[in-house]
């Protein structure tokens, strides 16, 4: 569990054996979202972080994917690296073609290197508009951006507050690329489907450019602890796999850094069975819908 160390830093872990898993995935399932960190004497964490996570490193996200039948992966670039992005390239490289990446960038990144990152595997760059982290952009500045990431054929990926749905998501239809919408939008589970922000969040998907992950089961049920199932989470990602079945893709999230407790990844995969309960919105969520957004080479 998380260990508090100083008021500053927090280290905070994972478990090392998740729970079996119980549900029988489809060939070629995509875990669409998680992270690594380190190692940190090859690649640094960043400076100033309000929470350090423990090492994370590719070799035991390779296992994990093994233990619980994933095969493809796209690996997000997370602020602990910051904007150096060699973590997620060095382990793009040694997944075979089965792991690609999201990056992180200034906004005024260069073509030329969203050029080489797209050569190096990276299918998309990723902006926060989250209050409690650092390093936040403006959406029009983003909106900017999205013409140079359509000639590379990236798309953009984003992360914000659940009352932001009302705002920055409308301000996001004006994309030149997909929008991939992070853990449903960080919606507030407890309040049900009928909350304006869920509801908000459903006719923004309405716009053919829209895709949401859903992830994050587990954060956004307020008090929510690993073995609770998640009910109200699962729930809500039931109705979005639900309603718009070819735009939605899903990850573990893993290793679940800021977080409240420490998921079991396990108990996070069985909860499939409850979000895509058919043979076709299983695969449709795990196979055919990350193919079509990231694009993995055919041989996977």
């Amino acid at each position: 569990m998380s260990e508090t160390t100083s008021p500053e830093q927090v280290i905070q872990t994972y478990r090392d054996v998740p729970s079996p898993v119980r549900i029988r995935l489809p060939a070629g399932a995509c875990d669409s979202h998680v992270h690594i960190f380190g190692p940190r004497d090859q690649f640094p964490y960043a400076p100033g972080l309000r929470s350090t996570p423990a090492e994370a490193p590719k070799e035991k996200l390779f296992a994990l994917h093994q233990r619980l039948g994933i095969s493809r992966c796209v690996i997000v670039q997370s602020v602990t690296h910051g904007m150096d992005n060699r973590v997620v390239e060095d382990a793009i490289d040694a997944g075979g073609g089965r792991y690609l990446g999201v990056a992180l960038v200034p906004v005024d990144v260069s073509l030329a290197e969203l050029t080489r990152l797209a050569s190096r595997g990276f299918r998309a760059v990723r902006f926060h508009f989250m209050q409690h982290l650092s390093g936040g952009y403006q959406v029009e500045e983003v909106l900017r951006l999205t013409p140079q990431l359509a000639d590379v054929g990236m798309h953009l990926q984003v992360h914000f507050e659940s009352e932001l749905v009302h705002t920055v998501g409308q301000a996001l239809r004006q994309s030149a690329v997909p929008v991939v919408i992070d853990h449903m939008g960080r919606v507030d589970a407890t309040l049900g489907a009928d909350h304006a922000d869920f509801q908000a969040l459903m006719r923004l998907l309405d716009a053919p450019r829209m895709h949401v992950k859903v992830s994050g089961v587990d954060r956004i049920e307020a008090s929510a602890r690993a073995g609770s199932g998640y009910p109200q989470g699962v729930e809500l990602a039931r109705q979005l796999v639900q309603n718009f079945p070819d735009r939605c893709v899903w990850g573990l999230d893993w290793p679940h850094p800021n977080h409240t407790h420490v998921p079991d990844d396990g108990e996070l995969v069985n909860a499939l069975a409850r979000i895509a309960p058919t043979t076709e919105l299983l695969e449709r969520l795990l196979m055919h819908n990350p193919q079509a957004l990231y694009r993995f080479p055919a041989a996977t």
